[in-house]
């Protein structure tokens, strides 16, 4: 059994540790109110540019642009969004384990975060880029992204353009996920994501835009053309899309690390109960031991 001067080191040590967590509790809470606005300001204008390329899609033909079309092979870029830092729970974890599943062997990684870089090396993956990007979220570092995916795909170098991120359900709810950016279907457009804001009921494909049946192209009059039309949308839609999984991602992040050491600070904060007590059994022990001891000592002198 620890004796009491062991006790106290162990109450001081717990004690200086939960500081710390309770610090970057209030710290990571503090950032994820920042992400979680960031995050659901987005999904509004998100949600209305995938009604609307929806769509243009269906009033197309691939042709009308590259990012519509399918790539012969098999490759894949996938583009992994992790976190720069630890100390987040099971976030990374989780995401990691999902793209360890679902990842094809002839597959190349682009980053975000050192610890997807990390995992990568770990796992002696193939990695194309590695880019950093701010808190908060800056749109022009995230569309530097988009461009570089953008350019990969339509070099025909790649098949497809996937990213692995973590969708922002709530602050106790984080939902890895792997997602299609490119090449632009109507089936990953119209599907209910939470990250672009889409509630229950929202039908895939469906559109909440006013249409006129006798007009051009199904509601849609394209000026100049519809290639130029698309031309400006497309990308922009791409360059949006990243950016708005890069911010539920990042909220998802300030998220689980504000749960984890608010779990840490409790944690802490019982044990120092639980050392307490013991000192104070142990202490009131000698106590009662050495009164035992005066007491024996003076009867023995009567």
């Amino acid at each position: 059994m620890a004796n009491l001067r062991d006790i106290r080191r162990r109450i001081k040590s717990v004690k200086n540790t939960a500081q710390i967590t309770k610090a970057m509790q209030l710290v990571a809470a503090s950032k994820m109110k920042k992400a979680q606005d960031q995050a659901m300001a987005g999904r509004p204008y998100a949600d209305l540019l995938n009604d609307v390329l929806v769509n243009l899609k269906e009033q197309t033909n691939e042709e009308d642009h590259p990012l519509l079309k399918e790539n012969e092979g098999d490759k894949e870029l996938v583009i992994l969004v992790s976190t720069d830092k630890g100390l987040c729970g099971g976030l990374n974890t989780n995401l990691f384990r999902i793209v360890s599943e679902n990842s094809p062997e002839n597959v190349d990684y682009v980053t975000v975060g050192r610890k997807g870089a990390q995992f990568l090396a770990r796992s002696k993956k193939e990695l194309l880029a590695d880019f950093k990007i701010d808190d908060p979220v800056p749109f022009l570092e995230s569309k530097q992204i988009s461009e570089f995916a953008t350019e990969k795909f339509l070099s025909g170098e790649y098949a497809r353009v996937r990213v692995a991120f973590t969708n922002f359900v709530n602050t106790m709810t984080q939902e890895p996920m792997i997602e299609t950016l490119l090449p632009i279907s109507a089936i990953d457009l119209g599907r209910d994501k939470d990250f672009v804001g889409m509630g229950p009921g929202h039908e895939p494909g469906a559109s909440d835009l006013p249409e006129d049946p006798h007009a051009e192209y199904g509601g849609y009059i394209f000026e100049p053309s519809p290639s130029a039309v698309l031309d400006t949308t497309v990308p922009q839609y791409v360059n949006y899309q990243l950016y708005q999984m890069i911010l539920e991602s990042r909220a998802s992040e300030h998220s689980a690390r504000m749960v984890a050491m608010k779990a840490a600070t409790d944690n802490a904060n019982d044990m120092i109960k639980d050392l307490t007590l013991d000192y104070n059994k142990q202490r009131q022990a000698a106590i009662t031991a050495e009164l035992l001891e005066i007491t024996t000592a003076m009867r023995a002198l009567e």
